[in-house]
């Protein structure tokens, strides 16, 4: 049984099929723009599976469902075993059919959303008790991680295997787009099903998309040029290929481990987490209980935080590459100073749209930039090619264990800082103060873009310059 299960997640062979020498070129870029294609929209919908449970925070505190405090042991289970996900998936995806890999990743995904929304339709007539519901949930929204952290690793791999090296920094910023187009679409499809219909169907509607998403992977993506009939992508580009040859998969990841960067970059990249995080996991609690927005507008709000991380992430790879000539540091450093100002208005400023807009605004584009660099085209420059998964999983294991901590910590903090206050009826309701929680976040947002400009010449220090 494992050894089927091997040989069916196994990489692609070369296929004896060969396409004609005069039609090779127009076939590869066809099955490169499909496989980009479908990894776009898959992992956009990976995400749709995750943030569900980001907007139903408010209808499940405001139920006595669950506290602020489980809901955030709730967020950090999946975001712990997401962390250790990523670096077991990351190495294994390198040796891995990464459509077969990503589709699977995304059907277990669906499975566990649609359980959390029949459990939750099922308890509202059942009874069953808090403690019992909240075990449940972390148990089973802790295997959601798992499930998530097949998603980010094939999905970059297919740059690396389909894409030249002088392309890859303006396509991974379209590929680091995702998570925000992801997070965009969850926002307004997730809140409008939960303000008509309850926060149950909101995990239900998450697992009818992932459903369409593992079927558009399943149809459009392709492992690599070769299982294609076609020369491998570094022939077919007329890449410089070492006179040693190409590296194994063991040798590259062995390269990555050795490499300094990677471990700067990682921790750097785990700050900018918390922040991230931050506002897609608490942002709609804080404008419902802090400046009084209702749940579908405060959805909406975030959605546009969201958004402009997809112009952020898409621009990222132009910005650093023509803008600023392939500088990676100077964008970091500027993006870094407009988002944490923007994190700060946010926190500090007043209810209105406008300012909480430009905040958002600011925070958006200048995290999805970030996501980028720091989280993405700093750590590929710097390594082989076939050890693209390897260095993903590690900056993934540090995004994630510092995104899991953050939820923890915040739930806590907000727990802890609920006071009972009489409202302008007299009727005693409860106020929350994020004071402690907004000097949490502001600080991590510093530090992600402090810590590369400390080191930067690590950074630049890429010592085998074989990168193939």
């Amino acid at each position: 049984m494992l050894k089927k299960i091997r040989h069916y997640y196994k990489i692609s062979g070369a296929s004896p099929d060969k396409v004609a020498a005069g039609h090779e070129n127009a076939k590869y870029k066809c099955l490169r723009m499909q496989t980009f294609l479908a990894a776009i929209i898959g992992y956009s919908i990976y995400y749709i599976c995750r943030i569900s449970l980001s907007v139903v925070k408010q209808p499940l505190i405001d139920s006595g469902t669950l506290t602020a405090g489980q809901l955030g042991a709730i967020g950090a289970a999946l975001l712990f075993t997401y962390a250790v996900g990523k670096f077991v998936n990351g190495f294994m995806a390198d040796y891995c059919n990464i459509k077969r890999f990503m589709a699977s990743g995304l059907v277990v995904s669906a499975f566990i959303n649609l359980v959390m929304g029949l459990t939750g339709l099922w308890e509202s007539a059942a009874g069953i008790s808090n403690i019992a519901l909240f075990l449940f949930f972390a148990i089973i929204w802790g295997m959601n991680g798992w499930a998530q952290s097949m998603g980010s690793a094939p999905a970059v791999i297919t740059l690396s295997r389909w894409f030249p090296l002088n392309k890859r920094g303006t396509y991974y910023g379209f590929i680091c787009a995702t998570p925000s187009l992801g997070e965009f679409l969850s926002f307004l499809y997730i809140g409008a099903l939960v303000t008509a219909f309850g926060w149950q169907w909101g995990f239900i509607g998450a697992a009818a998309a992932g459903v369409v998403g593992a079927v558009v992977i399943a149809i459009f993506m392709h492992d690599n040029p070769e299982s294609k009939g076609l020369p491998p992508v570094e022939v077919i580009n007329n890449e410089k290929v070492s006179p040693k040859g190409r590296k194994s998969i063991k040798q590259s990841q062995k390269q990555v481990l050795l490499t300094s960067g990677i471990w700067i970059i990682a921790i750097s990249s785990a700050f900018l987490y918390i922040c991230r995080y931050a506002i897609n996991g608490w942002g709609v609690l804080f404008l419902q209980k802090v400046k009084d927005y209702p749940l579908e507008g405060a959805s909406q709000m975030i959605a546009v935080y969201s958004l402009l991380g997809v112009v952020g992430t898409v621009f990222s790879g132009w910005i650093s590459d023509t803008l600023f000539k392939g500088r990676r540091m100077l964008p970091a450093i500027l993006f870094g100073l407009i988002g944490t100002g923007g994190l700060a208005l946010f926190l500090y400023g007043g209810n209105s749209i406008v300012c909480n807009i430009t905040a958002l605004l600011m925070c958006g584009l200048s995290i999805g930039i970030l996501m980028s660099l720091i989280g993405g085209i700093m750590a590929i420059d710097i390594v082989p090619r076939r050890g693209t998964g390897a260095a993903l999983g590690i900056v993934g294991i540090a995004n994630y264990i510092s995104a899991g901590i953050q939820d923890i910590s915040t739930g806590l903090l907000i727990d802890a800082n609920i006071t009972e206050v009489a409202d302008t009826a007299g009727k005693m309701v409860k106020a929350y103060d994020f004071s402690q929680v907004s000097v949490f976040w502001i600080a991590a947002s510093a530090l992600s873009f402090i810590i590369p400009v400390i080191f930067w010449k690590k950074l630049k220090a890429k010592g085998d310059e074989d990168l193939s």
